[in-house]
């Protein structure tokens, strides 16, 4: 038997309330950008760790932990004034398809982002109220540098239709402020109702069971979908039940 939308609504607040706590971040990806205090430094530790959140998520932690020891536990001032020496730290860095290529282009281009672009706040805010064109024009602005071709399968285009749900992650990381200590809500040129759920096979199946999603494909127009429909329950912080939509899928398995 379907659920009425009051009882859709209800159980995503009761999860969201559940999952959206402290005690999540130590299993999540976002605790690495949790073990900083300064902006950049959680933007960066942040990106990167949204950038290998895929495959099992203790092995993205450890991996996303080595990458900021790899820079000293300073990201920032390792993007900005490392040499080619402390560089080839990364010669044997490896998650899934990311490898030491990868990790050493990323750092180059974050730091032709924080130098000629003003930061990565700077650059995704280009177009603050439509995020398919913002992360494509992100996409554009970090492979500026000379780069291998390889590397570019690790930054998503949804002007290409693809769901990018690691940079939508990213982006609620940044974006959403809720003072419940997970997300950090650092980025003030974007607002919380603009930002995308981010959509993965646990989000998508929950909310396909939900009747929240009729797309079959997670592609960018499920993710806008999906968004859309959350937007029913709360306008302003549709991304918040996320945490609802991940903690069914992953945690209840829904």
């Amino acid at each position: 038997m379907a659920l009425t939308k009051d009882e859709i609504h209800l159980l995503l607040e009761e999860k969201y309330d559940q999952f959206n706590r402290v005690s999540f971040i130590e299993s999540d990806p976002i605790s690495i950008p949790h073990l900083f205090s300064k902006k950049e430094d959680i933007e960066i530790a942040g990106f990167i760790s949204a950038t290998i959140a895929w495959g099992q998520r203790k092995t993205i932690i450890k991996n996303a932990n080595q990458f900021v020891e790899f820079m000293d536990m300073e990201p920032f001032d390792f993007v900005m004034n490392h040499s080619q020496k402390e560089l080839n730290r990364f010669a044997d860095f490896k998650h899934r398809t990311f490898n030491s290529i990868d990790a050493q282009y990323f750092i180059t281009a974050l730091k032709h982002i924080y130098t000629i672009h003003g930061g990565l706040e700077q650059v995704f805010a280009k177009h603050p109220k439509n995020m398919q064109l913002s992360i494509s024009n992100f996409k554009r602005v970090f492979f500026e540098e000379n780069h291998p071709q390889r590397t570019q399968k690790h930054i998503s285009d949804p002007l290409k239709n693809s769901a990018a749900k690691r940079i939508n992650m990213y982006l609620r990381w940044m974006v959403r402020k809720d003072k419940r200590g997970v997300d950090f809500g650092l980025w003030n040129k974007i607002d919380a109702k603009d930002i995308m759920c981010p959509l993965d096979v646990h989000s998508g199946n929950v909310a396909r069971k939900l009747g929240l999603l009729t797309r079959t494909q997670d592609d960018w127009k499920a993710t806008i979908e999906l968004t859309d429909s959350l937007k029913q329950f709360d306008i302003n912080d549709p991304i918040k039940y996320d945490f609802s939509l991940f903690g069914l899928g992953v945690f209840e398995k829904f």
